[in-house]
């Protein structure tokens, strides 16, 4: 199924397939299309979901926000009433800092985690602490933790993932979805969908959310690891919101290139988790295409000037044919 990529025994001819390679990526897209100083809209967390909020757009609800170490102890405050929730950094980079709450007994304060470890105030304070310290921070910086409502992730991937919440990538190029994939927890990955820590990643058709191909560890997969399921059976519902959003983050952010990640909640719907200024290349071979062909196509003949909802259906109506 990826034997296109392999096959290839030089970096002229995967350039040749329509291969887009990270020194063109941060040369001919990032650099000519994501200013600096636009970073720090996606880079924080915190920035990302107020932006988000103003113009509409479902973020998971945000319960505090701990800014400084001596703030560290206030997170029993925060937390008072609630059963669950996710604590991380609001300038983490892939999912690490990422701590999952499933549960919370306020007597005795014992939190127990995604995968059913159970935790005591102290480790979970030392964890805020980490994340403020710039632990798990882009650079090593000074961080802010985030406290935020848990996700329930829907129905229709839980036959697909592990323990964690899956997401869905959309790759958005000059306001125009433009690749897609679903990243899928496994037990290897420790239940994150991080691709990179064993993560499975399903290529999607951009015209209607199907599963076109599977990869975990850059391995060709159609099944389920951990569960057995057929992973060619995924079609993800709401479609056409899912790549509403990733337009709307072009709006949001003026970024020309980038990543929107979206979870789809089994009661509030698909909902923006986070945005990346600089998403990875592992989507290609997850969808068994190049990127750079399509960008090219985009650039050549999609036109300008559209809002947002008419980019969505401009994608679905081309792509669809």
């Amino acid at each position: 199924m990826f034997a296109w990529l392999k096959s290839f025994a030089s970096p002229k001819e995967l350039s040749k397939a329509g291969v887009l390679g990270m020194n063109r990526r941060n040369f001919d897209i990032i650099s000519q299309y994501n200013p600096r100083c636009l970073y720090p809209l996606v880079d924080d967390k915190v920035k990302t979901k107020e932006l988000a909020n103003k113009i509409g757009i479902s973020t998971p609800r945000l319960i505090g926000i701990i800014e400084y170490q001596y703030e560290a102890k206030n997170i029993l405050d925060i937390i008072h009433g609630q059963k669950e929730f996710v604590i991380k950094p609001a300038q983490g980079s892939g999912g690490k800092g990422v701590l999952v709450i499933k549960d919370y007994q306020e007597e005795g304060h014992f939190f127990t985690t995604a995968s059913g470890r159970q935790l005591a105030y102290n480790e979970v304070y030392q964890h805020i602490s980490n994340i403020l310290s710039g632990l798990y921070s882009l650079g090593g910086k000074y961080d802010t933790a985030i406290v935020e409502e848990l996700v329930h992730f829907s129905d229709i991937f839980k036959d697909y993932s592990y323990q964690g919440v899956p997401d869905v990538r959309v790759i958005v190029y000059k306001g125009y979805p433009a690749m897609a994939m679903t990243r899928l927890p496994t037990k290897a990955s420790g239940g994150r969908a991080n691709l990179h820590q064993g993560a499975i990643g399903v290529g999607l058709d951009i015209s209607n959310g199907k599963a076109l191909h599977g990869v975990c560890r850059d391995i060709p997969i159609t099944i389920q690891p951990d569960t057995g399921a057929d992973l060619m059976k995924i079609e993800v519902p709401y479609w056409r919101e899912h790549l509403l959003i990733g337009a709307l983050a072009y709006e949001m952010t003026g970024l020309g290139y980038l990543g929107a990640d979206i979870v789809l909640d089994a009661r509030r719907g698909p909902m923006m988790l986070e945005l990346n200024a600089r998403p990875g290349l592992a989507i290609q071979i997850a969808n068994g295409i190049g990127l750079k062909n399509c960008l090219k196509e985009i650039d050549k003949s999609y036109p300008s000037g559209l809002s947002a909802e008419e980019r969505v259906d401009f994608v679905l109506n081309k792509r669809a044919k």
